[in-house]
């Protein structure tokens, strides 16, 4: 005695084939859909910022693009430019980010950033030969901002500052952040 009917056994083997053509079908259908509604959320924009202190400026232009998840938070990645110069001392930085954005409420923006930068400077020693580096720098930026539109404006800090190697002059940082 045969525990399945061969009739019965291709019924369930066409059904099955049947199933899976009409799932791979609506597979694509979903998978060209999620391309255009992707593209839907991402938004791009950027950020600049200035840093000063006595005898120092610093100026970051950092365009980047981000994807909105879900209305409170977003994530991306953007590229970085930084340009520093002081009375003894010019540097020139490029690198990239990854962002990530937290609204808990519309007008609070949480952000974290992290940066890994290439660092070319050059410092005039007094009464000495001067000094010339190129090395790599991480930072990592934690902010908070208020925001109105598509414009943030707020403080951030490096919690990874490193007085003898970043180009910054102080570990805390205002910003100017837009995404249209």
């Amino acid at each position: 005695m045969h525990i399945y009917n061969s009739r019965c056994f291709k019924k369930y083997i066409v059904l099955l084939f049947v199933l899976g053509i009409t799932n791979f079908a609506h597979a694509q259908v979903n998978a060209y859909n999620q391309k255009s509604d992707f593209w839907s959320q991402v938004r791009f924009g950027g950020a600049f910022g200035l840093s000063f202190g006595s005898d120092f400026f610093s100026a970051t232009v950092s365009p980047s693009a981000i994807y909105q998840i879900t209305p409170q938070f977003a994530t991306g990645v953007g590229i970085d430019f930084t340009y520093a110069n002081a009375e003894f001392y010019t540097a020139t930085v490029f690198g990239g980010s990854v962002l990530t954005f937290y609204n808990p409420i519309r007008q609070l923006q949480l952000s974290a950033e992290f940066e890994q930068l290439k660092v070319y400077r050059s410092l005039e020693i007094e009464n000495g030969p001067d000094q010339e580096d190129d090395y790599w720098y991480p930072a990592l930026f934690l902010g908070i901002g208020y925001t109105s539109g598509p414009v943030t404006i707020g403080m951030q800090a490096d919690v990874l500052y490193d007085e003898n190697k970043s180009i910054y002059a102080s570990p805390f940082m205002p910003f100017i952040r837009f995404y249209f």
